[in-house]
């Protein structure tokens, strides 16, 4: 009898992580490596950050905390919510996870039977199907186009509905592509979800404060408020505050949804670390003049990353409105034969290549379910970022 559970038969390992393990391993072979693989800022955490977790533990806040999180965190949450979306919330529609990932997958846990479909734009981050399979629902992927710059029409979200479509996952700006919609082109989902009362949206919006130039950040119940009762709106501290070690996430939604939630939490891993919940609360309160700065300099290795891979042979980079990704397509490169005399058949072999030759590191599109493409992180210097393009112009260049 096997040991290990059939439910692990349903699940990848999540690709993002092991690009950026193999980087690792072959930086300390003493391989000159640029790992673009990794989903989070160069930045460190605020310093005001920082101070509000040293005060914590020296007030001794370093007790179990209720399950949903200190009171002070999840009315600063309600209040982030109102201030920055226009959504009213009482605290105690909020939770607090370990993480983002642990929001969504109580979210999935505590909501879907066997059968139950979770309709998926493609291209999506890794983990998105591998926690609806394993909380045993069905992704439903629909695959976006990237003429439309890799954003859901409403035609395609309304063919891929059902009667067994418990959940839309939402997810602007868009891990891996980059990609926001502006309020227009969510109204238009929302017109067809009010059409399907038996669905519930799920929305990521993790992303928030990396959009750029004049646009302008919307979210689903903000557009549409009739949604308000079947919507689960997520976020974190991870992105805007350079804080992913930190490990909060947090959602607002349905009170009996949250309750929900809060019982598997309670059974799971109880309430995240009193000091990282302290510091969040500074995060989402305190001054917030470091989303701005950083938001410039990431705009800046946008436009540097999309310019030169937009002069590299084979390579069409669309410019993205948010987030610190880019999605180019290498179907340009597909067939011709590497440096390495291998014949390039798909986008994990172009980032095989890739690496084996010029040592840069990035993630295949198909892993994120659309390609042929490569998702580049240009969370790093522009020092680094234009080593790493000038490596692959070179690169794109030797393929014959």
């Amino acid at each position: 009898m096997a040991f290990l559970a059939d439910a692990l038969s349903r699940v990848k390992p999540s690709a993002t992580i092991a690009v950026s393990q193999k980087a690792r391993d072959l930086k300390a072979k003493g391989r000159d490596v640029i790992g673009l693989g990794a989903g989070e800022p160069d930045f460190d955490t605020p310093d005001n950050v920082k101070k509000a977790a040293i005060d914590a533990i020296n007030r001794g806040e370093t007790k179990y905390t209720p399950v949903s999180g200190i009171p002070e965190l999840r009315k600063a949450i309600a209040a982030k919510f109102k201030r920055e979306n226009g959504l009213d919330y009482d605290w105690q529609q909020t939770i607090v996870g370990t993480g983002g990932k642990q929001i969504l997958f109580n979210a999935f846990m505590a909501t879907l039977n066997p059968g139950d479909e979770v309709v998926i734009p493609a291209p999506y981050w890794v983990s998105y199907p591998e926690m609806v399979a394993l909380c045993g629902g069905t992704p439903v992927f629909v695959s976006t186009k990237q003429q439309n710059n890799f954003k859901l029409t409403a035609e395609e979200l309304e063919s891929a509905i059902t009667p067994k479509t418990k959940w839309f996952v939402f997810n602007s700006p868009s891990n891996p592509t980059g990609a926001a919609y502006s309020a227009d082109e969510l109204k238009a989902l929302t017109d067809v979800l009010l059409k399907h009362p038996h669905v519930w949206i799920l929305t990521d919006d993790m992303y928030e404060h990396l959009t750029f130039g004049d646009f302008k950040f919307a979210t689903p119940v903000e557009v549409e408020p009739k949604l308000y009762d079947r919507t689960l709106t997520m976020n974190g501290v991870s992105k805007a505050y350079a804080m992913t070690g930190w490990r909060i996430g947090y959602a607002a939604g349905p009170l009996q949804l949250i309750k929900a939630m809060d019982m598997i939490q309670g059974q799971q891993t109880s309430g995240a670390s009193s000091i990282a919940q302290w510091a969040a609360v500074e995060a989402l309160n305190g001054p917030q003049d470091f989303v701005a700065q950083n938001k410039a300099i990431f705009e800046a290795r946008r436009d540097l990353v999309v310019s030169m891979l937009n002069q590299a042979n084979g390579i069409v980079c669309p410019k993205p409105e948010g987030a610190f990704y880019v999605y180019p397509s290498c179907a340009g490169l597909i067939g011709k034969t590497a440096p390495s005399g291998k014949v390039i058949e798909t986008d994990e072999d172009f980032v095989s290549e890739l690496l084996e030759s010029e040592g840069v590191a990035v993630v295949h599109g198909s892993a994120f379910g659309l390609g042929p493409n490569f998702r580049i992180s240009y969370a790093t210097s522009e020092e680094l970022l234009e080593e790493a393009c000038k490596r692959i112009q070179r690169f794109c260049g030797a393929c014959k």
